[in-house]
């Protein structure tokens, strides 16, 4: 395609993102579909550049403040991605002297919402909980998130797969943290390795991996995933379990259940039983309750930990949606506690990073469910043997409103800026015997 005919394209697809009538990447596989002369470049210089304008939304408009020309085609000229050579060939002179004077701007020149690039309310939260730390906190949000793979522990090693992807002209790399991560160089084509489609690999943040190993569930055992999405932890619940046991996937969604059935038939796994469930109340639910060895509560949320692959997120949720959720996260938690049997293990999981959907959620669940004890999870991952298990449950400081703040290693605590992963908390109890 054409400099000038892909730079029109980009800001056209930025038109429709920047609506936020929907999540930006469903905006863009829409777009997609209705453009499928697109090429495999045209498509990722389109979807990079959206989602770079969308890291740097308040930076990038008040850029284009200056300038001549429609705002989608500026902010397309500062998010482009691809070599700016290329870029050049499609701009008159005067956008390219515009574009210039922009590069030149100094950082320590901008403003703070210019620097950080979120809604100020978002931005007076985390920096409430970082102080200082906040600001490398935004620069990790405002780049793209690392590709991880969790290895199907039922099918191979992680060494023998790192080895294979080598063999593919792949690079990976053993995640830190978690014992079945790799972590990829770049963007690889995964879907048309051998081990993407035998199902020895699935696309997994390292911090998922994590709560999911938390759960800690074994062979024979019963376990439920009470939010279970598309099947992401479920898959490696399943593999923990050996394909043993009985493993329950519960969703209010059941078209995000059905996209979990082809990844399950090729994982190997046959102790998956999907259910679309009607609410946290619904009557399958009280029939297994007192029944289940291991809940795992993974509770829709703000979503706020993902920015670095969702940066939409931050300026489509609203701190009312906040507090909506957190009484729905309440109400989730406390109706799957009730099917964990005694001696069974319940872990409440979000991929947040704001503390009202976070710890102070488990402290009150703690607080008004007393045959729950609160396990101390950096204990738990160390005895899972997890490195340096302490480093992803540092204590979070006490804000105002918030409560007392957490005993050390109480709750899982993963920032993008210090574990390269996802935002992601989790807290775990086991019920009195």
């Amino acid at each position: 395609m054409h400099p000038k005919a892909l730079l029109d394209a980009c800001a056209d697809l930025l038109r429709l993102v920047l609506q936020f009538e929907h999540p930006a990447d469903a905006v863009v596989s829409r777009y997609f579909r209705e453009h499928r002369a697109l090429g495999p470049r045209e498509r990722a210089t389109l979807a990079e550049t959206a989602f770079a304008v969308l890291r740097k939304k308040r930076l990038f408009e008040q850029l284009a403040r200056s300038g001549s020309g429609p705002q989608e085609r500026k902010l397309a000229i500062l998010g482009f991605w691809g070599p700016r050579d290329f870029l050049a060939s499609a701009l008159s002179e005067t956008e390219k002297k515009w574009l210039a004077s922009c590069d030149a701007l100094p950082a320590d020149a901008l403003m703070a919402p210019h620097r950080h690039n979120l809604p100020d309310w978002m931005a007076q939260a985390l920096q409430a909980q970082l102080g200082d730390e906040f600001w490398d906190l935004a620069e990790h949000l405002q780049q793209a998130g690392t590709l991880d793979l969790r290895v199907n522990m039922l099918q191979a090693k992680r060494q023998e797969i790192q080895k294979e992807l080598a063999q593919a002209g792949i690079v990976a790399e053993p995640t830190p943290y978690s014992p079945w991560g790799l972590r990829l160089q770049g963007k690889p084509a995964l879907q048309k390795t051998d081990a993407f489609t035998r199902g020895a690999i699935e696309v997994q943040d390292e911090g998922s991996q994590l709560l999911a190993l938390l759960v800690d569930a074994h062979r024979g055992e019963m376990v439920v995933d009470f939010c279970a999405g598309a099947g992401g932890k479920t898959l490696a619940l399943g593999a923990a379990m050996r394909s043993t046991g009985r493993l329950y996937a519960f969703d209010v969604s059941g078209h995000r259940l059905d996209a979990l059935k082809p990844r399950m038939a090729r994982s190997g796994l046959s102790n998956v039983h999907p259910a679309a469930i009607a609410h946290e109340r619904d009557e399958r639910i009280k029939r297994l309750a007192g029944k289940i060895d291991r809940v795992l509560v993974d509770a829709p949320c703000s979503g706020l930990g993902t920015l670095r692959r969702n940066p939409d997120l931050k300026w489509r949720q609203k701190p009312q949606a906040v507090q909506e959720l957190t009484e729905k996260q309440q109400a989730i938690l406390q109706s799957a506690s009730r099917m964990v049997k005694s001696g069974g293990r319940l872990v409440y999981a979000t991929c947040s990073v704001l503390p009202e959907e976070n710890e102070q959620i488990a402290q009150a669940f703690s607080a008004a469910n007393p045959d729950f004890v609160p396990l101390n999870v950096a204990q738990e991952l160390e005895r899972l043997k997890v490195p340096h298990a302490a480093s992803l449950c540092s204590v979070q400081p006490a804000g105002e409103g918030q409560g007392p703040a957490p005993a050390s290693g109480q709750f899982l605590r993963l920032w993008p800026h210090r574990h390269a992963t996802d935002g992601f908390f989790a807290a775990a109890w086991t019920r009195k015997s």
